[in-house]
């Protein structure tokens, strides 16, 4: 089977369905909208198609000698298949991000049984022990729900990697070590490794907001607001500062407020010059 191209159809077991085969079957679909799966107890051996869940294959994971992580956790069908196909949608580094974040918690849970929110809410789909319907009955709304989760979170990772491109362009043109940015955009993907300290933007809520980045290592803030700022806000904090249009500080000092960006920038340079 040619590893570029998702086939229309695909086998999984029958029965009681869990996390890792709604999940694998939610990705093959966003891959290949024309993907049909049959859930079956045994794999034909003519079967032209994909296997994942059952049958011993590429994308099994029930079998004596199933991968594996370097870290130990075991992976399932879900993990399997991300492993060959998330790469294509997202990119190696973020595949492995994900995988490591969300998809690995699943396979060990799928795994060993240990307990994971997302897997019960899966699990909560299959059908009651006297109810007239079939887990076939069932599974096609169990996939639905899992291919919206799964969708939001590829967008996630794809506005992320959009939001890169701008900040980096932001970054080539840094001042006084404060970036600028035109629109508010995730940022923490590529600022905490730069000489920035800050990063000043367009607030949602009207004027300007300013943020202190954080140092890659640590986590703590590389130039903190002023701690007499800490909390204040309105006129209390304008006077303090000596910035008429200064209205909100973060009582933790990450995060400061103006209603122009001369303030803002401002606040980024007193900020400056107290921790100097």
């Amino acid at each position: 089977m040619d590893k570029t191209v998702i086939p229309a159809r695909g086998l999984t077991h029958s029965g009681k369905f869990h996390a890792d085969d709604v999940f694998s079957t939610a990705l093959l679909e966003l891959l290949n909208p024309e993907f049909q799966v049959e859930r079956v107890l045994e794999v034909p051996a003519d079967f032209d198609g994909i296997v994942y869940d059952i049958g011993g294959g590429a994308f099994d994971h029930h079998q004596t000698g199933a991968p594996v992580r370097e870290n130990g956790v075991p992976y399932a069908a879900f993990g399997l298949l991300w492993r060959e196909y998330g790469p294509s949608l997202v990119g190696e580094e973020e595949a492995l991000r994900l995988d490591e974040n969300w998809i690995q918690p699943l396979d060990l849970e799928d795994n060993t049984g240990c307990g994971h929110p997302l897997a019960e809410a899966i699990g909560g789909f299959n059908p009651l022990w006297d109810s007239p319907d079939t887990p076939g009955d069932r599974f096609p709304s169990a996939v639905a729900f899992a291919k919206v989760i799964l969708q939001h979170k590829l967008e996630e990772i794809w506005g992320i990697q959009r939001a890169k491109s701008l900040v980096e362009e932001a970054l080539s043109s840094m001042e006084d070590r404060i970036v600028l940015l035109p629109r508010f955009a995730p940022w923490k993907m590529s600022l905490p490794k730069s000489e920035a300290l800050f990063v000043v933007y367009p607030s949602q809520r009207g004027g300007y907001s300013a943020q202190g980045v954080p140092d890659p290592e640590s986590g703590e803030l590389k130039c903190p607001f002023p701690l007499a700022w800490a909390g204040k806000r309105d006129n209390e904090l304008a006077k303090l500062a000596g910035l008429s249009t200064l209205r909100f500080c973060h009582n933790s000092r990450f995060l400061i407020a103006a209603d122009s960006l001369e303030d803002a920038l401002a606040a980024c340079r007193i900020a400056q010059r107290t921790n100097a």
